[in-house]
């Protein structure tokens, strides 16, 4: 059985500064946290980056050049850099950073989406900035896009044009047969990295059967030509992992995902996250991969390729 790869998702733009005081939100909160991470065990850091002042999610490269070249010098973890971004940010936003970096992995969503947090905006009283609340609530009328245009854009820009790999991030059963047919024309090359997302309002909901289900899927379409791993958002984040775990796939943790340790608890940080799942993974008799090992397994370009 090969080694687990656990990925860290270290702040997303889905959690506002409000929700937890540990969510990282400067540059050199982002790369502290991620390092601790690495040296927890994750093997993938997934990153987004923050405005240092108010939190809300930027795609300026400028602010992603702060944390990058540190992160890369404080550990060898393989560096994946989002191109979702935020709510409501362009292609070409999303792109910057990415295009700017190089990086040897980036998330890539498969699919448009009702990409749906409006109940979180319902669950404060008071926020630390004013744009927390209505960041939140315009998502009751917001529609992620990602059409099959927007895809072969970004895999002829930074796949073709960088050598970067996807985490293919499949919110749906639908978007496994979207990559199916963006195999199908060529766009990218197996093995693909799958990351199987649940429990996000407009995706799939986070039952243990959905998951059995996806795998399923994705066992029918891609044969043994992809690797896979799982996420599920807030309460359901650790027993996904372990289900993940427990069937042979990797995992992703990371206060993106969920802000929590346990139940009712706040995370104190990514790193308490990422040293949960790996006692986990490891009580369950598998083994974590290294940086190297992750690299090897997903055909990875090296850090030395990188632009930071």
């Amino acid at each position: 059985m090969s080694k687990v790869i656990i990925t860290c998702a270290v702040t997303g733009g889905i959690h506002t500064p409000t929700m937890s005081d540990a969510l990282p939100i400067t540059p050199d909160e982002i790369a502290e946290q991620a390092i601790a991470a690495a040296e927890a065990g994750a093997a993938i850091l997934h990153l987004h980056a923050r405005d240092p002042q108010d939190g809300r999610p930027t795609p300026d490269p400028a602010v992603f050049m702060r944390f990058l070249p540190r992160i890369k010098q404080g550990c060898d973890a393989v560096i994946n850099i989002t191109t979702g971004g935020g709510l409501k940010m362009t292609i070409d936003e999303r792109l910057a950073a990415p295009l700017a970096a190089a990086p040897e992995m980036c998330s890539l969503n498969m699919g448009s989406m009702n990409f749906a947090l409006h109940p979180l905006a319902e669950r404060y009283s008071e926020w630390k900035h004013a744009w927390e609340q209505p960041y939140l609530a315009s998502t009751k009328d917001y529609i992620f896009r990602n059409t099959f245009a927007d895809i072969e854009r970004i895999y002829r820009l930074l796949g073709e044009g960088h050598g970067t790999k996807f985490e293919h991030e499949c919110y749906d059963v639908g978007h496994l047969y979207n990559l199916a047919h963006c195999l199908d024309q060529g766009w990218f090359k197996p093995p693909v990295f799958l990351q199987l997302i649940f429990g996000i309002l407009g995706g799939i909901g986070a039952d243990p059967d959905n998951l059995m289900f996806m795998k399923r899927t994705a066992d029918k379409l891609f044969g043994a030509d992809y690797r896979w791993s799982v996420l599920a958002a807030g309460r359901h984040q650790m027993a996904f992992a372990t289900q993940a775990a427990m069937m042979g796939g990797n995992v992703r943790v990371g206060l993106e995902d969920s802000l929590y340790i346990g139940r009712g608890k706040l995370a104190a940080s990514n790193a308490e996250q990422v040293a949960k799942i790996r006692r986990i993974v490891e009580e369950l008799g598998h083994e974590v991969a290294t940086p190297a090992e992750a690299r090897a397994m997903l055909g990875l370009k090296g850090g030395d390729r990188v632009r930071f």
